[in-house]
């Protein structure tokens, strides 16, 4: 191989300076400037000396070269000999192209140091901030939240690192939260997987972080390498909460985020708030009033004056709060045996709408005796649910559904989803029977006979995009209420959807429950970023064993239409082993967007509830 060339090395050396930047350029054209200058300086003192000595000699002919460079215009007011005239038009002519050039590299340089401001490139030095990885449509729904829980905060922060622009982050954030009180949001561009970029959060004074799970194909594994980063991060690891689409990915996820961040599945906690909403009218709303920071949240108080109480008898010990469990060395217990005594290291968990309203009441609320009613709940029997689509979340919801079911039942799948006929090994109580049915079509689902019913589940279909299968979807529901009014029959109607905004369309249908999972798994990863603990309790809440929230008939309870505190339902509710935590009216189901739940209300008001409303209350099946 030949050796470089003199003139190959110099080129070589001037285009690796000339790749340094902006501040190369500068010197470059300084450098230039200082020859010119120094060039017609000689020539003056060489060519003119008359001019040269009027003017000072060398050091006055080099300002003057210097002003003519810098100032091309000053040439109209030379006079003199030609020479100095032409030596004078050089300079300033020399200047011409060195001043526009300075211009040109000037006005580049600070255009993409603004593109780069304007990415967001430098790094955040916020102190306990809540940082949130990654970009889905799950991100509005988180930030809302958090904006609702720091609203009484000052200096609450939220950073969001993307691969997105960061103007267009903060214009959809605009666009679907608004305005965002005295949070401040800080948008950083940058691929969450990237070490350099994470340095951009300042983890090490975080308070949590959020790792989202984006949309597209495959978004598990862009989560798993974003925890391994975390994970191979120095320094300081705040608590941290990521969401997983598919089940089956929970176990590499547990192994790249270690044991100190906390997963939430997403296609479990879907399936198992969908079978429990098919089950029970209004379950997807209590728990998104649960979730959200609008109203009741759920708190873990440590009260020393409940120490040696019967758990039974701290259930009115609250006025404006509502004690549905203990959280001790074992564990988390909702509803526990009634006679259960609090010790000292338990931690009551109660609802309540601000933590600053959990206080003792001064005397425990009287129950009306005369107003309780001891009607016994019975068990259902054997049931037949039909679930309409299908999607990968299915066999899930068809496993979940046969933990809560008599034995005898009956599941029919209707769908022309290619995967719905699998997946059903193993069940105790339930006889699945898969038909062929185009589900938008409305004679095919008048074939399938639905009086026979007494629960219908209307998945979303993931062979489309998500705003074409809640299209779908919506379509299904409108067939389904318009032959139940025209036959006369009634069975719940639970349907699965992605896209909040298409609740309120949802509405006209009048579907007993709407579960919109992606709304859901933001609510949760909000909770779990403000307060991980509370991950106990919603695991318990969503699980099949335990207690579970059932909104029964008021009138098993209390006497319908009598006045009664709500100190009354919960000794009513204590008699039968169950916690009572709000109730339902009937004549409001419609009305958003609370569709008639009232949670945590006061103890000692009076209410009045008839028949058709129900009582929520946390309660073994």
């Amino acid at each position: 191989m030949s050796r470089a060339t003199f003139r190959e090395r110099v080129r070589y050396w001037f285009d690796n300076t000339m790749s340094r930047g902006t501040a190369a350029l500068i010197g470059w054209l300084a450098l230039i400037s200082f020859g010119l200058i120094l060039l017609v300086t000689v020539l003056s003192m060489w060519l003119t000396p008359v001019e040269a000595a009027k003017n000072n000699g060398f050091p006055g002919m080099l300002w003057m070269s210097l002003m003519r460079t810098l100032s091309p215009g000053k040439i109209a007011s030379d006079s003199g000999s030609a020479p100095f005239v032409t030596l004078m038009f050089v300079a300033s002519l020399g200047g011409l192209f060195i001043v526009s050039a300075l211009v040109g590299v000037l006005a580049n340089g600070l255009k993409t140091r603004f593109e780069e401001l304007r990415k967001g490139k430098s790094r955040i030095i916020e102190t306990g901030h809540i940082v949130i990885l990654g970009w889905s449509e799950q991100v509005f729904t988180i930030i809302t939240e958090l904006v609702q829980a720091h609203a009484s905060e000052r200096g609450s922060v939220i950073s969001i690192l993307a691969d997105r622009d960061k103007p267009a982050m903060e214009d959809d954030i605009r666009q679907h939260v608004g305005d965002t009180g005295r949070t401040k949001l800080v948008c950083r561009t940058g691929r969450p997987t990237e070490p350099t970029d994470l340095d951009l959060m300042n983890l090490d004074s975080a308070r949590s972080v959020v790792v989202l799970s984006p949309q597209g194909d495959d978004p598990d594994a862009h989560v798993i390498k974003t925890l391994l980063a975390l994970a191979k991060r120095s320094g300081d690891h705040p608590p941290v909460v990521a969401a997983i689409a598919s089940t089956a990915n929970m176990a590499a996820a547990r192994l790249a985020g270690g044991p100190d961040v906390h997963l939430v599945d997403s296609d479990d906690t879907a399936s198992r708030l969908i079978v429990q909403s098919s089950r029970q009218s209004g379950m997807s709303v209590v728990c998104m009033d649960l979730l959200n920071f609008d109203d009741g949240e759920i708190y873990l108080r440590s009260d020393p004056d409940l120490t040696g109480m019967a758990y039974g008898d701290a259930l009115p010990a609250y006025q404006t709060a509502t004690v549905i469990g203990l959280r001790g060395s074992s564990g988390v217990m909702l509803n526990p045996p009634m006679d259960t005594v609090i010790s000292a290291e338990d931690e009551v968990i109660v609802i309540a709408h601000d933590d600053s309203l959990i206080h003792l009441a001064d005397g425990m609320p009287g129950a009306q005796e005369e107003s309780i009613l001891s009607v016994e709940h019975t068990r259902p029997g054997p049931e037949r649910t039909l679930v309409l689509n299908w999607n990968s979340r299915g066999p899930q919801i068809v496993r979940y559904l046969d933990g809560y079911v008599a034995p005898g039942s009956v599941l029919d799948i209707a769908s022309d989803h290619p995967d719905a006929a699998t997946g059903f090994e193993g069940l105790r109580s339930l006889t699945v029977n898969v038909k062929e049915c185009d589900t938008a079509d409305r004679y095919a689902l008048e074939s399938l006979g639905l009086g026979v019913y007494q629960h219908v589940i209307v998945l979303s279909d993931d062979r489309f995009p998500a705003g074409h299968a809640d299209t779908r979807t919506l379509m299904t529901l409108l067939q389904l209420r318009d032959m139940q009014t025209s036959l006369g029959e009634r069975y719940s109607i639970v349907s699965e959807m992605h896209d909040e905004n298409n609740r309120s369309l949802a509405e006209v249908t009048e579907a007993d429950d709407i579960v919109i999972s992606d709304t859901v798994i933001g609510l949760l990863l909000a909770q779990l970023a403000e307060n991980q603990h509370l991950a106990e309790v919603f695991d318990y809440l969503f699980d099949s064993r335990g207690s579970e929230i059932y909104p029964r008939p008021a009138d098993q309870y209390v006497r319908p239409g009598a006045p009664v505190s709500f100190a009354s339902v919960i000794e009513s509710a204590r008699r039968r082993g169950e916690t009572a935590i709000g109730y339902r009216l009937a004549e409001r189901v419609n009305e958003a967007p609370h569709f008639g739940v009232v949670l945590n209300p006061d103890k000692s008001r009076p209410l009045r509830l008839g028949r058709g409303d129900s009582v929520i209350v946390l309660a073994e099946r």
